[in-house]
């Protein structure tokens, strides 16, 4: 298993920013004042590449560019150049690519920067370069400073210039702790400034202090002065969105202030997973970007020393986990929202539909989820993914969506009537007129019992008395595995304190896990994996016996 050596969600000081969710009220308080009318005049507003028009990220050409996409740890794993080209075939629009300036970690050079942007255009990606040596600086002994990332970043002018349509510059990844945050202001507007003077032209991204995450509400308080400092304008904040931001409220609070203030934001990272800090409230962060038209960038795509953090398993983009499953094919997901840029194809840019895909059919319908195929769309370039609608009157509600032919929708309520139709997407975001629908009843009664399956269970890091575990469950049959619950039992007293991707409950030594959301539908053939800390003794023997829905399953 790899794993990278640092990440914005792994690093040991992000404990206490994790920790201090019950002092999330802090960020609800300093109001933004509204943007003034100088800053809406700058030059910033002139049509050369991606650039800060009233609050909004626009391409040159006027065209809103709202982000959809990843994180990828380019630094510590440079030999993973594939990972642009599969990152793209996900619908992304965006990656945001980790590099060093040799302050902590092996500085990428020019020529290899350089490569990186020929990539992201090859791949028709926007690419947000960031320095990661910065984070948590103040708190850090590690870290270094916004001024050094500053520097690199002029030496790297000449692989830069000329791209203004194709790369933001993200100064440095999470720059302050929780160490005295208010002292990230001064030190960001210097920087900005110094890149300035300097003579880029790029819209600038500025990270939050607080661990990117700003419970203290800093940035919130002094966005203005730091938008006012930017002489050009062409600058964007960039909240981190982890366990701090476990609830709705705290989600559109943030975001709606700046928003209302006209100032433009996104969300540089968030992960979904519930971990041992809190569950951060990933469907609210979607749904908010989606509803006020807001990038964000999901961390991250693989390599992650925290796995419930990977979209993808060891850079295999066959290999979705449940986190990316949310990401690319989830309500709100990347398939779902995602339009390229159009500086790809300006001249040729694609304004057809592809067709109406066929009238989808139920098979595999259980009391809590139906399995829907359909016959599959075409298009004059090529279907990039299919939405799976709700359809109850004239009211429809978006389900699901794939980039294949069939998905099993969930969480479906037993003994229940619904309707069901799909539309087809293309690379340019063209939708078809919806399919004719399909109309099923949920079975009466409880899950699937009796189904085929496998469990690999294994410990993926170890300590004095805790470890971190984690469980793959497997259908082996040939139909879906729905509503499940999954049985084993410990042998030397051990305990499970937390978990990502199920709900335990524990009596003895005797463990039960109820599903969560994204993991409760399991289709034939595929698996979820479920992630643990406990506690132990000084043996740790594993499990040697499972069972789904009272069914044994093979051992893994």
């Amino acid at each position: 298993m790899r794993t990278a050596r640092s990440t914005a969600r792994t690093h040991p000081t992000t404990l206490l920013r994790r920790a201090l969710t019950a002092l999330l009220g802090i960020i609800l308080v300093g109001a933004l004042a509204p943007a003034t009318a100088l800053a809406q005049t700058r030059s910033a507003e002139a049509t050369t590449g991606l650039h800060i028009s009233n609050g909004r990220l626009l391409e040159g050409n006027g065209n809103d560019f709202v982000m959809r996409g990843v994180n990828h740890a380019h630094t510590w794993y440079p030999g993973e150049t594939q990972s642009l080209a599969d990152i793209k075939a996900t619908g992304a629009n965006t990656v945001r690519v980790v590099l060093s300036d040799g302050y902590r970690w092996t500085k990428n050079s020019p020529a290899e920067v350089a490569g990186i942007v020929a990539q992201c255009k090859a791949n028709r990606l926007i690419c947000v370069l960031e320095v990661h040596d910065t984070t948590g600086y103040g708190e850090d002994s590690a870290a270094g400073t916004l001024d050094h990332a500053a520097d690199y970043w002029i030496s790297l002018k000449d692989v830069l210039a000329g791209e203004e349509s194709y790369i933001i510059i993200n100064i440095g990844n999470e720059p302050w702790g929780n160490t005295n945050p208010a002292g990230w202001t001064a030190p960001t507007i210097s920087a900005v400034q110094k890149l300035r003077t300097a003579g880029f032209q790029h819209t600038i991204m500025v990270d939050a202090p607080n661990w990117g995450q700003d419970w203290q509400g800093v940035m919130r308080a002094n966005a203005q002065s730091v938008y006012n400092a930017d002489t050009t304008g062409n600058l964007i904040f960039s909240i981190h969105m982890y366990s701090v931001y476990n609830t709705a409220q705290a989600v559109t609070d943030y975001l709606h202030a700046f928003v209302d203030a006209g100032l433009p934001i996104l969300i540089g990272e968030f992960g979904g997973p519930a971990d041992q800090y809190g569950d951060p409230d990933e469907d609210t962060m979607m749904a908010t970007a989606q509803q006020l038209k807001l990038g964000y960038l999901a961390w991250s795509w693989s390599g992650n020393t925290d796995p419930i953090l990977d979209l993808v398993i060891d850079f295999d983009p066959t290999r979705l986990s449940s986190w990316g499953e949310r990401i690319f094919h989830g309500v709100n997901g990347i398939a779902q929202t995602s339009k390229e840029a159009t500086v790809f194809g300006q001249a040729t840019a694609d304004t057809q539909a592809p067709t109406a895909p066929g009238t989808p059919t139920a098979s595999a319908v259980t009391s809590t989820s139906a399995t829907l195929n359909w016959a599959a769309s075409t298009d004059n370039v090529g279907v990039k993914s299919y939405d799976v609608v709700r359809v109850s009157g004239t009211t429809e509600t978006a389900v699901a969506s794939s980039t294949t032919t069939g998905v099993t929708v969930s969480s479906l309520t037993s003994g229940t009537a619904y309707s069901f139709a799909v539309y087809a997407r293309d690379a340019a975001g063209n939708r078809s007129a919806r399919s004719a629908a399909v109309s099923l009843t949920t079975a009466t009664g409880g899950g699937s019992s009796g189904a085929a399956c496998s469990v690999a269970y294994r410990v993926v890091g170890d300590w004095q008395s805790g470890f971190q575990g984690e469980i793959t469950v497997r259908n082996t049959g040939t139909a879906a595995i729905n509503a499940w619950k999954l049985g084993f039992s410990f042998a030397n007293g051990q305990t499970v304190s937390s978990m990502w991707g199920g709900t335990p409950t524990q009596s003895g030594s005797a463990v039960s896990v109820a599903p969560a959301s994204y993991t409760s539908a399991i289709a034939a053939g595929s698996s979820v994996t479920l992630g643990f800390l406990g506690t132990r003794g000084s043996t740790n023997t594993a499990p040697t016996a499972f069972d789904l829905s009272g069914t044994a399953c093979a051992v893994a």
